[in-house]
């Protein structure tokens, strides 16, 4: 099964993507409505409401009066937050139950309007966000809810901002065009991502790496997209919390040319502890790769330290997820040279030189350039020493 979080600002067009998704046959479950249903006449949720706010919030016919709730909430976090309280928690629970009886092979989207408000991002495997610009959902909230565009900007400024969503957003919809724009936009992403995403996550594989060597520009974007990562895994592992996770290797050091490919190291005690993680990191889209796995021993020639590898079931997003013995060699050198390359233009440059010259040389041979590189990680492990020890350096734990 595959979670999937769908949001975004008021107006921007989220319930047609639901739509779109739902032709398509995602299961969704939809916290605008749950949210009716949790408070709905003859619930705990309603009582509580009532205990919170008063008798002066429901209808002649005993069910909730929204606007006048609406009018004792808006602007007043106190009450809001008061509010949330009694809510939120029914929705988690409903939208609980949904999932687990949705098929073993469905696509769950929960289309949650303050998804990033509430900090749910790290549940789902992806977050799809619909965005577009202020003026023009202004102009839909006038057309088809009936407010003013003084309205409709309120509303609109008492969200999350695009910042907030873009940092949460693993998948951006543009909703500027037309339906049909929209449409083939949902269409592309079911096809290409969402359902071989699904298929993945279900069989336990992570989506296949390109043999070819590429490397590419510095992508400002890579450190969110390794944040929105490790919040995924550090979730699915909040039971643990000895294991940390780490952004590591070229696309963690700013400016430094790489291939698209987010490397993640994940410190564990033991190996057995990493082995008993394993599931939970499978059920949060990461599998684990088949295979041993070992480090170079950095300094000790001919010397090995085992580690496991997990990847990415997402087919959009290659990762490598590297689970190591807190302490090990290899744990300590990805850690010291990602800090040191970030400290040291000179080094920094020194690599990027490195990797020109060995893929002129070599062409687009993944497996070659790696051999290729070993001379060179030996060299920046003992700049990386020399380093840490007139700085003081400690890893971070």
């Amino acid at each position: 099964m595959l979670k999937v979080g769908l949001t975004g600002g008021i107006g921007a067009g989220k319930s047609e993507v639901a739509r779109r998704l739902a032709h398509h046959g995602a299961v969704i479950i939809d916290a605008d409505v749950l949210s009716r249903e949790v408070v709905a006449p003859g619930t705990p949720g309603l009582d509580e409401i009532v205990e919170a706010f008063g008798p002066a919030v429901l209808t002649a016919d005993g069910a909730l009066d929204r606007p006048a709730l609406g009018a004792k909430v808006f602007g007043d976090d106190e009450a809001r937050r008061r509010l949330e309280k009694i809510v939120h928690p029914r929705v988690r629970a409903r939208t609980a139950e949904l999932t687990r009886t949705a098929p073993h092979d469905a696509i769950v989207v929960n289309d949650v309007p303050l998804l990033v408000e509430t900090g749910l991002a790290p549940a789902y495997h992806l977050v799809i966000v619909v965005e577009a610009a202020p003026d023009a959902r202004i102009a839909r909230l006038v057309a088809t809810r009936g407010m003013t565009e003084a309205q409709a900007a309120a509303r609109i400024a008492a969200q999350a901002d695009d910042a907030a969503r873009h940092a949460a957003a693993d998948m951006l919809l543009p909703n500027e065009g037309d339906l049909d724009d929209l449409h083939a936009q949902v269409d592309a992403l079911f096809r290409d991502r969402l359902r071989p995403f699904e298929a993945n996550v279900r069989h336990g594989l992570s989506a296949p790496i390109d043999s070819h060597l590429r490397i590419v520009g510095p992508d400002p974007s890579w450190p969110a997209e390794a944040s929105r990562l490790i919040a995924r895994i550090e979730h699915a592992l909040r039971a643990h919390p000895d294991a940390h996770a780490h952004h590591i290797g070229s696309t963690a050091v700013p400016g430094l040319p790489a291939k698209d490919i987010i490397d993640l190291m994940l410190g564990v005690r033991t190996l057995t502890a990493a082995d008993a993680l394993a599931d939970l990191l499978v059920s949060a889209g990461f599998p684990r790769r088949p295979g041993e796995w070992a480090d170079n021993a950095r300094g000790i020639p001919g010397e090995t330290w085992p580690k496991r590898m997990h990847g990415n079931a997402d087919p959009a997003r290659p990762v490598n997820l590297h689970v190591r013995v807190i302490g090990s060699p290899g744990w300590r050198f990805a850690l010291l040279m990602r800090d040191h390359l970030r400290a040291a233009p000179d080094a920094r440059e020194g690599y990027a030189a490195a990797k020109a010259a060995l893929v002129a040389r070599l062409g687009d041979d993944r497996f070659a350039y790696a051999d290729a590189k070993e001379p060179w990680f030996d060299e920046e492990a003992r700049a990386a020493d020399d380093w840490a020890e007139q700085t003081g350096w400690q890893p971070d734990l």
